[in-house]
């Protein structure tokens, strides 16, 4: 048996969850603290390869012993976040922990991911927001989130989404099932709410971006399809900045979250 960890951060301050050897990242901190509670070098597989500078609300790793596929504790489950969270900085916390079977896998199991854009659209920037939303006021009109809302819908759906991947990937398979695309609007946050079986490489972010140029009239909602069905990256809009970026939730086959 090996734990499951749901864990919420703020990525503005990493390079990143996975290791890498150009800045620290979450997976290098999570890696620390569970030597530091259990005692030797661990594995922590993480659900996502979350970039630069994103968060999450919800993120899930395991836990095993380095080389092998079980954990050995006298830990008390129950006890374990709040061990592993005294040894994490204040912008990363395990919430919860549960024993999980050998064979799960935190990335390859998972069946469903959410994520969630935040922009900002108050006319003064909001120092609460800074690094946690992307600033922009040209989004602030009715017109501009009504906008966004119709051409938000047309991305649902098994399609291929080859023009919202970075260029540069590598990945052949670009279809993709989207269950869930709205934007959602809280005063002056415009937030934009996507799930999927899976996303491609930075499709979240530039699927925003191009929310955003039709929210500023640069496209208009009925682009959307045919740029989607066209597959040209060069056609859909700017990759938005990480910091609006959320990894909200992660669904698994037994409803492990």
């Amino acid at each position: 048996m090996k734990i499951l960890l749901k864990i919420r951060y703020i990525g503005t301050h990493y390079c990143g969850y996975q290791v890498q050897p150009n800045g620290v990242t979450v997976q290098q901190r999570l890696n620390e603290a569970s030597l530091a509670v259990f005692g030797y070098a661990c594995d922590v597989v993480g659900c996502s390869r979350t970039d630069s500078g994103v968060h999450a609300n919800l993120f899930c790793a395991t836990v095993a012993k380095k080389g092998t596929n079980y954990l050995a504790t006298d830990i008390p489950v129950e006890r374990i976040p709040h061990a592993l969270s005294a040894h994490l900085p204040a912008d990363i916390a395990v919430f919860d922990a549960r024993w999980v079977s050998e064979e799960f896998h935190a990335r390859y199991d998972v069946i469903e991911k959410e994520y969630l854009y935040r922009f900002y659209t108050g006319r003064i920037r909001d120092p609460f927001e800074e690094e946690r939303a992307y600033h922009l006021p040209t989004l602030g009109s009715e017109e501009a989130f009504l906008r966004m809302s119709e051409a938000a819908k047309t991305l649902c759906g098994k399609q291929d989404f080859a023009a919202y991947m970075a260029q540069g990937s590598k990945v052949v398979d670009t279809v993709r099932t989207v269950y869930r695309s709205e934007m959602l609007r809280e005063g002056d946050l415009l937030i934009y709410r996507v799930s999927a079986d899976g996303f491609l490489y930075n499709m979240v972010r530039i699927l925003a971006g191009t929310l955003a140029a039709v929210g500023q009239g640069k496209l208009s909602p009925e682009d959307v399809p045919r740029i989607t069905q066209g597959r040209d990256r060069t056609k859909a809009g700017a990759t938005a900045p990480a910091c609006g970026l959320y990894l909200n939730r992660v669904v698994y086959p037994h409803d492990l979250t």
